[in-house]
């Protein structure tokens, strides 16, 4: 069995603030094999972001990766310097990020920010680039690339900048491709569009991709596994067959019991999940998830739970869960 692509192990990743510190990653392991797709999926504030931010080396003070290991390739990025993590970045690991009217950059022309990265990582010349930095922006739908290449981030619409990210990020074919909320704040029509780019994309480039969404529909259509966050934490994490038809976590049930369903009838209510996150600066003792959970018992009060193995043979991180029993059929929050 060939080595993954990317494993992580124990990542704590903590902002230390005024008021406390705030630990947005604290205590997550992976396994990412070649050419899957792992979806990570949570509310606002689960670590998603910080998660991806990591492992591109991008966290900025008063935030920093405390402990843990991020091996790609089997070299730890947490101990490369910054000029080393540069080579890596936009050449092996490509990142699309959550907003890409701040990511690009307003001054500099739509085509020579794309330019740019291969110009970095390539051994190509400026004329080469340009052509490559066209083709690409034809490549991912952008219409008249060779006219467009010379225009500003706010001559092209919201879906029309995630595509140049995207270009961006696949400039100079990495073998891992980090999706951070890419179709956020687009119509549903454009959502489409880009997910059915991505899913060409990677499996032009045969890369593995890290997606980072709050939207269970698309890790359906996209998913091969999956890794629910809650409040820092992995809380489940299996294949998206067995999650989305067996979740054993309260709040991987949650989420999907809050989905509506072509199959539901017009009376049938939305099943919400009670309560709020914890305070991500006073975080409870024990598990992380009780104060919202119908099933919460004296011992989650006290005893975080750690991920083990279910009856379905994924990791779950419940006291109620173990290889021989499950929640009871039919449960949420």
């Amino acid at each position: 069995m060939a080595a993954p692509i990317l494993q992580i192990e124990n990542l704590r990743t903590h902002f230390h603030l005024k008021g406390g510190t705030l630990r947005a990653v604290d205590g997550l392991s992976l396994t990412l094999e070649e050419g899957k797709v792992l979806c990570i999926v949570g509310e606002s504030g689960s670590g998603k972001s910080v998660t991806a931010l990591s492992i591109m080396g991008l966290v900025m003070p008063p935030g920093r990766v405390e402990d843990g290991r991020i091996a790609f390739r089997g070299t730890d990025l947490l101990t490369l310097s910054e000029k080393e993590m540069r080579k890596i970045r936009g050449n092996n690991i490509g990142m699309i990020f959550q907003d890409p009217m701040h990511a690009l950059n307003p001054a500099f022309r739509i085509g020579d920010q794309i330019a740019e990265t291969m110009l970095e990582h390539l051994d190509i010349g400026k004329v080469e680039a340009k052509e490559r930095a066209i083709e690409l922006l034809g490549h991912v739908g952008i219409a008249q690339p060779d006219r467009r290449y010379v225009d500003y981030p706010h001559q092209f619409s919201g879906g029309m900048r995630q595509r140049v990210m995207i270009a961006s990020a696949i400039a100079c074919h990495p073998d891992l491709l980090i999706a951070d909320e890419p179709t956020t704040a687009l119509d549903v029509t454009i959502q489409a569009q880009i997910l059915n780019l991505l899913s060409a994309l990677r499996a032009e480039l045969k890369s593995a991709m890290i997606l980072i969404t709050h939207d269970l529909g698309v890790v359906a259509e996209m998913a091969d596994d999956v890794m629910v966050m809650y409040a820092g934490q992995p809380v489940e994490y299996g294949d998206v067959e067995t999650l989305f038809h067996r979740p054993q976590h309260p709040y991987t049930r949650g989420l999907l019991n809050s989905l509506i369903r072509l199959s539901d009838h017009r009376e049938t209510r939305l099943k919400p999940i009670p309560g709020t996150p914890p305070d991500v600066l006073d975080m409870p003792e024990g598990c992380r998830f009780r104060a919202r959970c119908a099933y919460a018992v004296e011992r989650c009060e006290n005893e975080a739970p750690a991920l083990r193995t279910g009856p379905d043979g994924h990791p779950v991180a419940c006291h109620h869960v173990d290889e021989a029993h499950g929640l009871p059929d039919g449960g949420g929050p």
